[in-house]
């Protein structure tokens, strides 16, 4: 899981500079696609890694978002694209600006993937906007947060780092589907794209 770092717009301090900005997602995405091709069950090769596409890096999509708290959920089934379900609960709501419009995503923790040491922070959160099945992957694109990132109820949300699931590459991987909540309506045009090597 990837940590961000963050900074409270309740506070003088500044984003990070476009320069440091770019930095830090794509040393987010080299990582992110060192994943992509360890492991038995890894979806794709090195030589395939040249078919991933994204977004131009851009600032506006990198923005702080109010977290609330959940209280008093209970844990769900979440469906998969496989067919299965995996068990999560809702952890807080993050209210933020985004194109002069206030908008709302909730974040979740996985109950099996936090009973790993290394996982124990983890944060989930899944969406789909209105490029979805058109210029970005049909079943949601996912960004990685962690309990750490939250400081005085503030978080730092970076679009620029979503990343598709490995669904979006090739079949047989239990990849969680976006809960309705967590539709967007508008347009993030920032992050991973489709895929183009299939």
């Amino acid at each position: 899981m990837a940590a961000l770092s963050f900074q409270s717009c309740s506070t003088n301090k500044q984003l990070s500079n476009s320069s440091d900005h770019v930095k830090e997602v794509l040393a987010h995405r080299e990582k992110t696609e060192m994943g992509l091709t360890i492991g038995d069950r890894a979806p794709l090769t090195d030589s395939k890694l040249k078919y991933l596409r994204y977004f131009d890096i851009d600032d506006k999509y990198k923005i702080i978002a109010k977290v609330k708290l959940s209280k008093g959920e209970e844990p769900f089934e979440l469906p998969t694209y496989s067919g299965i379900t995996k068990t999560f609960i809702k952890y807080a709501t993050l209210t933020f600006e985004l194109q002069n419009q206030t908008k709302q995503l909730s974040v979740y923790r996985n109950l099996e993937v936090i009973r790993m040491p290394q996982y124990k922070n983890a944060l989930f959160l899944p969406f789909k906007d209105e490029t979805s099945g058109d210029i970005t992957y049909g079943g949601g694109r996912y960004i990685n947060l962690s309990t750490l990132d939250i400081d005085e109820g503030m978080v730092e949300l970076d679009f620029n780092k979503c990343y598709n699931p490995w669904c979006a590459y090739s079949d047989g991987y239990n990849c969680p589907i976006p809960p309705i909540e967590n539709n967007l309506d508008i347009v993030i045009l920032a992050g991973e794209k489709n895929y183009a090597g299939k």
